[in-house]
């Protein structure tokens, strides 16, 4: 059963901004995904995909040919560790766990380097290109210094003066927080410098577009190619990764 706090977030999502429209989606193009995939982070970057998957005893980060679902390497954590969200910043990948208040810094061909604390859980991670951003599940994004691995700011994110909770995976896209809500089929879209919750992405009806919905979990993973703008989304044992477009609902 949704808390309190998540059924309020969830009622909340259907509410229309207020100064913004809400937004749908396009698919553009449908690939293979590992179905095994717990999926808790999703980066794009250099033609590939970072992707961090979660469970005890079947967590990992891997590097993924989006177009084929080809998993490229592939790192497993020790079954103590719940994986959550990677960011990778400065030609460095970082992943968080759940419960643990560990983090892994790996290089590029995902050869771990060292590890670091965080003090919350961790649930998402990203990067504004100076801070990994993170957030732990409430409705709080903290602000970390990679060269301290120190949280040096935090907002509170709300929408319509209430905040929102269940903040889950994260991207940063054009100077913005997009934000997977657990247990929806919702986007929310954060100024990252307020918190405000800008506008929201509906993805209700995505399920339906995977070869099979047998055994999948909830949406989760979004992905962002600065080069050329395109946006990929998908979720925890999702059978595949789509490429979308947001368009004005």
């Amino acid at each position: 059963m949704l808390s309190f706090a998540a059924l309020y977030t969830y009622q909340s999502l259907n509410q229309e901004p207020e100064h913004e429209p809400l937004y749908t989606y396009r698919v553009v193009e449908k690939y293979p995904h590992d179905p095994e995939a717990f999926t808790q982070g999703l980066v794009y970057h250099n033609g590939v995909l970072y992707e961090g998957t979660g469970l005890y005893g079947k967590s990992s980060i891997r590097i993924v040919k989006p177009e084929t679902g080809e998993i490229l390497s592939k790192v497993d954590l020790p079954p103590s560790l719940f994986g959550e969200g990677v960011a990778i910043l400065n030609d460095k990948v970082y992943q968080v766990t759940w419960r643990e208040h560990e983090g892994i810094v790996y290089d590029l061909e995902l050869n771990p380097e060292s590890t670091f604390i965080i003090p919350s859980e961790g649930w998402g991670l990203t990067e504004n290109g100076t801070h990994l951003i993170l957030s732990d599940g409430t409705s709080t994004l903290s602000f970390i210094d990679p060269q301290t691995m120190k949280i040096v700011e935090t907002v509170t994110v709300t929408y319509g003066g209430h905040e929102v909770t269940m903040i889950n995976e994260l991207e940063y896209i054009e100077g913005r927080v997009y934000a997977n809500i657990w247990q929806t089929d919702k986007i929310a879209v954060i100024e990252p410098s307020t918190g405000d919750v800008v506008t929201w992405i509906d993805l209700t009806g995505l399920q339906m577009e995977l070869d099979t919905t047998v055994g999948i979990d909830v949406l989760n993973g979004i992905a962002y190619d600065r080069e050329t703008g395109k946006i990929y989304v998908t979720g925890k044992h999702w059978p595949n990764l789509f490429e979308v477009q947001f368009i004005p609902k």
